[in-house]
């Protein structure tokens, strides 16, 4: 064991040096990221296309390569699922990340390169673990074991020449040989397809484990950490997992889910770092537990612009490097990665709060924002207004959705907000009224169309059965890790779908 922390405290010391690095000359680091991507990709079919061989700038790149959406790779997505190489990326690509995208039922395949394994989503967990080292260097994570809240797909075969599944699946596949002896559950359950069967066995199999650290997404691991509590007869996690100090959370905002966390894990002890890993690459990690900022990070094959929120919709928007970006100001995420996505929008939206290091808040999505009304509503606002709304209330909420109520001849505008609490509001009207004016305090928008009630009246509330949102999700086969509830949407698919399920209930 002396030996193993000798080899951990080495490599975390050089990997601290490399993330100061980066921290200290961000633009210098991009414009090396680039020029690396561009030399591996010259002799593929889209570097060809795109010559490369002769970009030597930044601006350069912008003006040979369109910028591109989901749908304009698509073809060559689906040439690499067949077989085909050397297209997008100089390594064989046999891995696709299947998105759950959440504005429509169509999947997305990522495809995802061993440059990309390795050097970006590998490098994320493990900076997760250097970080939370640096800031208590007491700890004893590494003494037990690591809970992996993984996804609900098996890694399927495609044409037997690729596979494709759920980001965590790929990773759990991909994994080094020895981490199996330092995870739980085992990668036989962690990688079950049937999301029920599945939380069944990973309760029975890691609550006898000494657990030191969860890695998954916020709402699923609150489902897999009830169903453990509910077996162990207690209501305190750590009566379970009593050596238990690091939960690594990302896919959704932990706001909503932070004062039910530290209701069942009552300590101190316990931190919390979020991160910001997508299909198509790890971005962001927290880096200061008082800050939920997070930084970006910058040399994980990752070549970054930005797109300010209000020009996303024009026909050849502009894009800013790092070096250009204001803060508190939206931005759409562009990047270009070691897997072979090029200029790629990928939706979601960030703000800035830090220069020099540069860290963000995610913000949204680029098409999940309430706009009925010119009130331009985004999840960031709602975020915000739900933590004061929940502060002042006592209340705490497992699942929740809004859109929007459209003017009729005898009725005026309103959005409708679905909440599913695992603690009602000590007082609902209370609740409504915070929830309103914290909206009005963080958007302006939202506040001028409120003014007098004249386009927009006060929010509706619906307080849903237990298990609702559980079952949009079954019926939508979208139960496990990854799959996500909308938060907001600019029409009523999603409340009159969860609306119609809450009365038959």
């Amino acid at each position: 064991m002396p030996l193993i922390n000798s080899i951990f405290s080495w490599m975390m010391i050089k990997r601290t040096n490399e993330i100061n690095l980066f921290k200290n000359y961000p633009v210098e680091a991009q414009q090396e990221t680039l020029q690396k991507l561009l030399r591996k990709a010259k002799a593929t079919e889209w570097g060809k296309k795109h010559d490369y061989k002769s970009i030597n700038t930044i601006d350069e790149y912008k003006r040979r390569v369109p910028l591109q959406y989901y749908d304009d790779i698509k073809p060559y997505v689906i040439r690499l699922r067949h077989g085909e190489q050397n297209l997008l990326w100089n390594q064989e690509i046999k891995w696709f990340a299947k998105s759950s995208g959440t504005t429509n039922d169509k999947s997305k395949f990522i495809p995802v390169s061993k440059d990309a394994l390795e050097n970006c989503h590998f490098r994320g967990a493990k900076d997760v673990l250097t970080i939370n080292s640096n800031h208590y260097p007491d700890t004893k994570i590494f003494k037990g074991k690591g809970l992996t809240i993984g996804g609900s797909h098996h890694i399927n075969n495609f044409s037997n020449e690729s596979y494709y599944g759920d980001l965590s699946a790929i990773l759990i596949e991909n994994a080094p040989f020895w981490t199996e002896f330092i995870r739980t559950p085992s990668q036989s359950i962690a990688l079950m397809d049937e999301w029920e069967e599945k939380l069944d066995k990973m309760a029975h199999e890691t609550i006898n484990e000494n657990v030191t650290s969860i890695a998954g997404v916020p709402s699923w691991t609150l489902v897999l950490i009830k169903k453990i509590l509910s077996i162990a007869g207690t209501s305190n996690l750590l009566d379970v997992w009593p050596n238990l100090e690091l939960f690594m959370h990302g896919g959704i905002s932990f706001v909503p889910y932070r004062k039910q966390y530290q209701k069942i894990i009552p300590s101190s002890n316990m931190h919390y770092f979020e991160t910001y890993n997508a299909s198509e690459g790890f971005f962001g990690i927290q880096d200061d537990p008082n800050s939920s900022s997070m930084l970006l990070m910058l040399d994980y094959g990752i070549f970054y612009e930005f797109i300010p929120l209000e020009n996303i919709h024009e026909e050849s928007p502009k894009t800013l490097g790092i070096n250009e970006i204001e803060l508190n100001k939206n931005y759409a995420i562009v990047i270009s990665t070691n897997s072979g996505l090029w200029r790629y929008i990928i939706g979601d939206t960030v703000k800035f709060t830090s220069k020099y290091p540069f860290k963000f808040l995610i913000t949204g999505r680029i098409k999940h924002f309430i706009n009925a009304f010119g009130e331009e509503l985004i999840i960031d606002n709602a975020e915000n207004a739900l933590k004061i709304a929940c502060d002042r209330t006592d209340a705490m909420i497992n699942e929740y959705t809004a859109a929007p109520v459209y003017m009729s001849e005898n009725q005026k505008g309103c959005h409708q907000w679905l909440f599913e609490f695992d603690k009602n509001p000590n007082n609902l009207e209370h609740f409504i009224d915070l929830l309103d004016n914290s909206l009005k305090s963080v958007n302006s928008d939202y506040e001028a169309k409120r003014y007098k009630d004249l386009s927009l009246t006060s929010p509706q509330i619906v307080c849903l059965k237990k298990g609702v949102f559980h079952e949009w999700l079954r019926q939508k086969g979208k139960l496990g890790g990854q799959h996500k509830i909308p938060r907001l949407a600019n029409n009523r698919i999603y409340v009159d779908e969860l609306l119609k399920i809450n009365e038959e209930l």
